[in-house]
């Protein structure tokens, strides 16, 4: 009877010890960020050329690479990938979208399964920006590289051309049932500066503030560090982590992309980044993105892809896939 007693008493104990911390620590972490929020890669099936179920924006195309032409090889962030993927279902051969293996693989997520002779790869920033450098891709589309890719490139005496071809909100994001939707760029600086470390202190309730951040050399971290002038949070408070989340991304990436229905975009100064905002200029924290290649690269066909993509055609296209053109 005690033998029952006993074990009756450790099960009621576990069952209560984690309820306990479901309510105390679990359910407020649930609510705190959401897979948008995370340091993970898009699902790139959604945006191979060639396959008539993937996304991309088939606007066509006067200027049509042959397989007798040596074809320039497209890398870039995971944020273009739809825009560089649609070059090549525009302006390529089908068939020059090749696989290790002979098809896509489902864990490709990395880019490992694109065969060595394809034109399209995906090593997301860090590495395609060195495969550029290197020689292994010819055309890179980015945020503007950080000053330690660009002085990386200069050590190698690799000369880089770097141009506009498109526009991008840069943004921020809560969980959906954070009652912020709106803040400054000044309480964004003083969040990253950890001045302001309540939600209270912005409008919201008193819970603390988890300000996320980017691996090193992305994207959206590069242009983080440009839009807090280098001045920023390098680690965040060991509580920080009970507290709600806000975190930066590029729009389409998040609205397009990840697509995460459990997180809201945040209005910034009163102005909220949708296509027209950025258009018109009011939203303010707006960044063209680009194509950079090597200035020494023979291929006559990279200039000539560069230059498509700056007319009518290809800023349709751009268009057509979620972005915003590059302005006039």
């Amino acid at each position: 009877m005690k033998k029952i007693i006993v074990i009756i008493a450790t099960i009621l104990i576990f069952v209560v010890a984690n309820a306990f911390l479901y309510i105390t620590i679990t359910s407020r972490l649930a609510n705190n960020f959401s897979g948008a929020g995370q340091l993970k890669m898009i699902d790139v099936s959604k945006f191979l050329p060639f396959e008539e179920t993937s996304e991309l924006a088939r606007t066509g195309s006067s200027f049509r690479l042959t397989n007798d032409e040596y074809l320039p090889v497209l890398d870039g962030a995971s944020a273009l990938v739809p825009v560089y993927a649609s070059v090549i279902e525009n302006c390529y051969p089908e068939g020059s979208v090749t696989y290790e293996g002979g098809k896509f693989s489902d864990d490709n997520f990395y880019g490992e399964n694109f065969a060595s002779d394809s034109v399209m790869q995906y090593q997301n920033t860090v590495r395609g920006f060195d495969a550029l450098v290197d020689g292994t891709v010819d055309l890179f589309f980015t945020a503007h590289p950080s000053k330690e890719q660009m002085s990386s490139a200069k050590q190698k005496g690799v000369e880089l051309e770097i141009v506009p071809v498109g526009s991008e909100a840069f943004v921020f994001f809560v969980n959906k049932n954070n009652p912020v939707d709106e803040l400054t760029t000044e309480q964004i600086r003083s969040i990253y500066r950890g001045e302001i470390t309540n939600w209270k202190d912005v409008g919201g309730v008193s819970e603390l503030i988890n300000p996320m951040t980017r691996v090193k050399g992305s994207g959206s971290q590069t242009m983080m560090e440009k839009f807090m002038d280098g001045n920023m949070l390098t680690s965040r408070k060991p509580l920080s982590v009970f507290g709600k989340a806000i975190g930066y991304s590029f729009r389409y990436y998040l609205s397009g992309m990840v697509a995460d229905s459990n997180v809201k975009m945040l209005a910034i100064n009163g102005i909220y980044p949708d296509v027209e905002n950025i258009k018109n200029g009011t939203y303010p924290i707006s960044t063209d993105f680009y194509v950079v290649y090597r200035k020494d690269n023979q291929n006559a066909n990279v200039k000539k892809l560069v230059e498509w993509l700056l007319t009518e055609e290809g800023q349709t296209m751009i268009e057509t896939c979620g972005y915003v053109g590059v302005a006039k």
